[in-house]
């Protein structure tokens, strides 16, 4: 039973990569929350009719930083209580967190992440899957804001992150949909073939590419977390 909160980065590449179906074919169920207007989409892809109160509709990390610090309740009473429904719980920041205009804002995004990573430690018996926000169009970036967001979603994949933390993993957005050529005028930033004009949203093509991989991952780390999980029995 897993649950991805995000918002239409994540909208298209569920529908346009065929996550929810190849997940469905593998035996899971696959519930998504979007902005709280749309709420929860059940497995079957049907509205459920609810959302988890996101506050603010905030997954900016300072956002997720206030989700993962409110109170656990048995019942789906707030974000965090209803997205620990679910076993496998993936979260993503949309692009405009890869915005990252100093070194002084990158260090808070990572502070962020330290808290939330402490509250992770707390529920050994769920999966948390961390995804790297999406990079910017060279449009609305620069080489140096661009090199930061490179650095931060390399810090979240990083065994200075996960490492010592065996129920968290990151996929790594970023890197898939970011140009990698150091010498290209659009390095760290969303890749030719995935933009159109200046919009930051990667193209069908890019989710088409991408959507397999992502539920790969996710049923690997699955898995990997199982295998883990009996062997310290």
């Amino acid at each position: 039973n897993i649950i991805f909160l995000h918002h239409s980065t994540g909208r298209n590449l569920i529908a346009q990569g065929g996550v929810r179906e190849q997940l469905a074919e593998q035996g899971y169920d696959f519930w998504d929350h979007d902005y709280n207007g749309i709420g929860v989409t059940r497995p079957d892809g049907t509205p459920a009719g609810f959302h988890y109160a996101v506050p603010h509709d905030n997954t900016n990390p300072d956002g997720f930083a206030r989700i993962f610090t409110q109170p656990v309740y048995r019942l789906p009473i707030n974000t965090f209580s209803g997205l620990l429904q679910h076993e496998v719980i993936v979260f993503k920041s949309c692009f405009p967190v890869s915005s990252i205009t100093s070194d002084e804002q990158l260090e808070t995004y990572k502070t962020y992440y330290l808290s939330i990573r402490d509250v992770i430690d707390q529920h050994p018996d769920k999966v948390f899957i961390v995804v790297t926000p999406p990079p910017l169009n060279p449009a609305e970036t620069d080489a140096d804001d661009a090199a930061r967001a490179r650095e931060f979603a390399n810090w979240l994949k990083s065994d200075g992150y996960l490492s010592g933390h065996p129920n968290m993993f990151a996929f790594d957005l970023f890197d898939l949909l970011a140009d990698d050529d150091p010498t290209a005028p659009d390095y760290n930033m969303l890749r030719e073939a995935y933009r159109n004009g200046a919009d930051s949203h990667p193209l069908a093509t890019a989710n088409e590419t991408i959507g397999p991989l992502f539920v790969d991952f996710i049923v690997d780390t699955i898995q990997a977390h199982r295998a883990r999980y009996k062997s310290s029995d």
